[in-house]
C-alpha cells in the first residue's frame, strides 16, 4: 500500500528535516509544495528527493499567505497521483499512530482492510512555558512535555485529514480540518497529532510576526488567532 503525505512549507527549515525523517520512518512517502521559500527549506527537500520526498512543486508567493490555494493544490495532487492513501500534514506536525500498531503506514493499512476510508486525529499542541520558555533547538521533539489536548468537547475538533483514494474530495471546505467526499467513513478511533506551532517567544516573532494573511480567508474567519 502506497501513502502520500501533502506537505506545503514556506521558509520552514526549522522543521522541514525532522518531519520528513519521521514520516520516512513511519512508512510514508511526501509530495512537497514549496511556497516561495527563502531560507535554504527548497534546498533541503531536494536533497530528500528519491529518499522519501517523490515530487517537489512551486506555488509562487503573492505576498500573502493563502491556504485555500495551497488547498486546491492537495486536491489536485489527490485526483492525479496513483497512491492508496494520503494525508494533508504541516511541517510543525507529527502524526502518529495508536497503539498497538508499531507503525502509521501498518495502522493506515488495518483501517483500510476494516472497511474506513478515512482516519481523524486527536490534536496536541505542545507549547513554550514560563518555567520552560525556548525550546529552539534541535532536538525540542525529546524535550517539550507541556502541551494541551486541542477543544476535546468542541464540534470544531476534528482532525480528519487522511483519506483513501477517491474522487471527488474537498479539502479546502474546511480549512484542510475536515476533508469531505461521498460516502466516507471515519475510523472510530483517533490517531494522533503531536502538533509545536512555536517552539518560543523569538521562533513565534519569526513564525508569524510579519505574515500577512489573504483578506478573502481572513474574512472567512480562517487564522483568527494567528492573525
Amino acid at each position: 500500500m502506497r501513502i502520500l503525505a501533502l506537505l506545503a512549507v514556506r521558509n520552514e527549515i526549522r522543521f522541514i528535516e525532522s518531519c520528513l525523517r519521521h514520516l520516512v520512518d513511519a512508512g510514508i512517502e511526501t509530495h512537497v509544495i514549496d511556497n516561495g521559500s527563502t531560507d535554504g527549506t527548497v534546498e533541503l527537500v531536494e536533497s530528500w528527493l528519491g529518499h522519501g520526498v517523490v515530487q517537489l512543486d512551486h506555488q509562487p508567493w503573492v505576498g500573502r499567505f493563502e491556504l485555500r490555494e495551497q488547498l486546491g493544490l492537495k486536491e489536485r495532487i489527490a485526483a492525479s497521483s496513483a497512491a492508496d492513501w494520503f494525508m494533508h500534514l504541516d511541517a510543525d506536525e507529527r502524526r502518529e499512530p495508536p497503539l498497538p500498531y508499531p507503525t502509521l503506514a501498518e495502522a493506515i493499512a488495518d483501517v483500510d482492510r476494516r472497511g474506513y476510508n478515512a482516519i481523524d486525529f486527536d490534536e496536541f499542541v505542545f507549547v513554550p512555558t514560563a518555567e520552560d520558555p525556548d525550546f529552539d533547538g534541535p532536538d525540542f521533539e525529546q524535550h517539550m512535555r507541556w502541551y494541551y489536548h486541542y477543544e476535546p468537547t468542541s464540534p470544531d475538533r476534528h482532525r480528519v485529514n487522511a483519506w483513501k483514494r477517491t474522487t471527488p474530495i474537498d479539502l479546502a471546505g474546511q480549512g484542510g480540518h475536515h476533508v469531505q467526499f461521498p460516502g466516507i467513513r471515519v475510523f472510530p478511533r483517533p490517531f494522533i497529532m503531536r502538533h509545536y506551532p512555536v517552539l518560543g517567544l523569538e521562533h513565534a516573532k519569526r513564525k508569524y510576526g510579519t505574515r500577512v494573511f489573504s483578506d478573502a480567508e481572513l474574512g472567512d474567519s480562517w487564522h483568527g488567532d494567528r492573525s
